[in-house]
């Protein structure tokens, strides 16, 4: 039976931690500068409906350091739903690759693609979900941090697709998360509804509350893509939740700061914090790369998890 990875929710801890263990040994591996082609002669599709820096650099330079190989779809070329159906791309696609991925606006779509594609489907991002970054930024706090169920972490930002990630999160590994958004820009209600039953966790409009006493200081951008038409009313409704030195001065005296970037320096958060001695950004998106990595792996070697992996084709 396929696995697909579309999200969190679906994963058990023991998955989670073992994709983290599996990722941390890729990296180390490259570092050392160990090749490991261990998806020789294997394609991933990547379809994107949305543009990427992070998304697609990562995939498509971490299948080459497995082995295999790349093939980009840009949104002209398929016109996903629209010049060809999901069932009809997904059907033919899977009659010629190993893996598909895709970026793009509607989780609908993501999860129409997964049920009718007969190779495993990952998602990149969907305005619901943004499981692949997560995924980075654990790795990240793991290597910073050590221990992930003893953080207290602040999302400070627009309640959307990766504050919905990170709940889904702290609901499956049992951290701390305090989440802080202005009225209106909260989770959907099925992620509230989760996010309150959470022990210490809460949702707050004031972004003091969120911070204070946190070893992690989270925020995206205000204005995601599709949102552009709101962006004005989004900068003025946001104005108090910016990460500047002031609030990040309310968490812990130790605390890193995270961005899954691009940032939209002076809006969401300042140059002083994105760039000074606190941040981890670059860490985050480095880590996009070896986490994928660990994703592709496993959907397509699930053993992985459970035994050492040799550099064969299989």
């Amino acid at each position: 039976m396929k696995r697909d990875f579309l999200d969190l929710s679906s994963l058990s801890v023991g998955e989670v931690h073992g994709l983290l263990r599996l990722a941390a040994r890729l990296k180390s591996e490259l570092k050392s500068g160990m090749e490991h082609p261990y998806l020789r002669g294997r394609t991933l599709a990547m379809i994107f409906q949305k543009p990427s820096l992070r998304t697609r650099l990562t995939f498509e330079t971490g299948m080459a350091q497995l082995g295999g190989h790349a093939i980009y779809l840009a949104p002209d070329d398929i016109g996903i739903g629209e010049r060809e159906s999901v069932k009809d791309v997904a059907r033919n696609l899977s009659r010629w690759v190993d893996l598909i991925m895709i970026r793009t606006f509607s989780h609908a779509t993501c999860l129409e693609l997964a049920r009718e594609a007969s190779v495993p489907v990952i998602n990149g991002l969907t305005d619901l979900l943004h499981p692949c970054q997560l995924m980075g930024d654990l790795q990240t706090l793991r290597e910073r941090c050590h221990s992930l169920k003893e953080l207290r972490i602040a999302f400070v930002g627009d309640g959307f697709n990766l504050a919905q990630s990170w709940i889904e999160a702290a609901a499956l590994l049992g951290f701390e998360l305090r989440l802080a958004c202005p009225k209106g820009y909260e989770p959907k209600a099925e992620f509230v509804r989760c996010l309150r039953q959470l022990p210490n966790s809460i949702l707050t409009h004031d972004p003091v509350e969120a911070v204070r006493g946190a070893n992690v200081v989270y925020t995206d951008t205000w204005t995601s893509m599709g949102q552009e038409r709101e962006a004005v009313k989004r900068r003025r409704d946001f104005t108090n939740f910016q990460v500047n030195a002031s609030l990040l001065s309310k968490a812990d005296s130790n605390a890193i700061v995270m961005h899954c970037l691009p940032a939209h320096r002076g809006e969401e958060i300042t140059d002083e914090v994105l760039d000074g001695p606190q941040s981890v950004v670059l860490e985050q998106a480095e880590n996009r790369l070896h986490a994928q990595k660990a994703i592709m792996l496993w959907l397509l070697r699930p053993s992985v998890l459970d035994a050492d992996i040799t550099p064969t084709a299989g």
